[in-house]
């Protein structure tokens, strides 16, 4: 399997063993409703549109409260199961191109959320893909940022990601650094430059 493919099970089984109602990373969301999210994103064309164009979320909120209703192991079966053969994402390349970054942060979602969590240990695959996207959703979710960014590796892989003034070096695994791209807090990183240029940073708002 690839990599959305190992995380989209890894993400189920943690759904199952935590239950519906534990806390996750994205601000308002319990488990049930990220569950929720992940299923209207794959099965409903209607409503998906919604998650990214701020006039559709009203639509797509519905929809996906609707879906949250389910019996929790119906739910997870769905996000567990995944598309259906005629949504296009089925296809395994195109499935790992779409969804590799999406369940890898939604995994770590869940599980940096927890009280006790702890960095996974490095794995090439998983790491290669949140390098890749990292970079790539760079170009849009720091657009903002006030200060130039570069992002680098603890193996010593560089990546100029916003050119600005008063750059900013972040210091990091890559899945750490595909967090933060998105907007999460909960990572294990180290900004080097100017103070000032690193509080500039830290406050723009990243991703979704």
């Amino acid at each position: 399997m690839g990599v959305a493919a190992d995380e989209r099970q890894a993400l189920s089984s943690l759904f199952e063993d935590l239950g519906p109602d534990a806390p996750t990373l994205c601000e308002g969301w319990t488990t049930r409703d990220l569950a929720a999210h992940l299923v209207v994103r794959e099965h409903r064309i209607d409503a998906a549109p919604g998650i990214a164009v701020p006039a559709l979320a009203g639509y797509t909120k519905k929809v996906q409260d609707r879906y949250a209703a389910k019996p929790w192991a119906s739910l997870v079966d769905q996000v567990r199961q995944g598309p259906s053969k005629f949504w296009p994402t089925s296809i395994g390349p195109l499935d790992e191109l779409t969804n590799g970054a999406e369940f890898l942060v939604h995994h770590e979602d869940v599980r940096r959320a927890q009280p006790d969590w702890k960095p996974r240990p490095a794995d090439p695959a998983r790491d290669a893909t949140a390098w890749r996207s990292a970079k790539g959703a760079a170009k849009l979710n720091l657009r903002k940022s006030p200060v130039g960014v570069t992002f680098r590796t603890a193996d010593g892989r560089e990546a100029a990601v916003k050119t600005g003034p008063d750059p900013v070096t972040v210091v990091g695994d890559p899945v750490d650094l595909l967090l933060f791209v998105f907007g999460r807090d909960a990572v294990n990183l180290d900004f080097q430059g100017d103070p000032a240029a690193v509080t500039k940073l830290q406050s723009v708002k990243r991703g979704l």
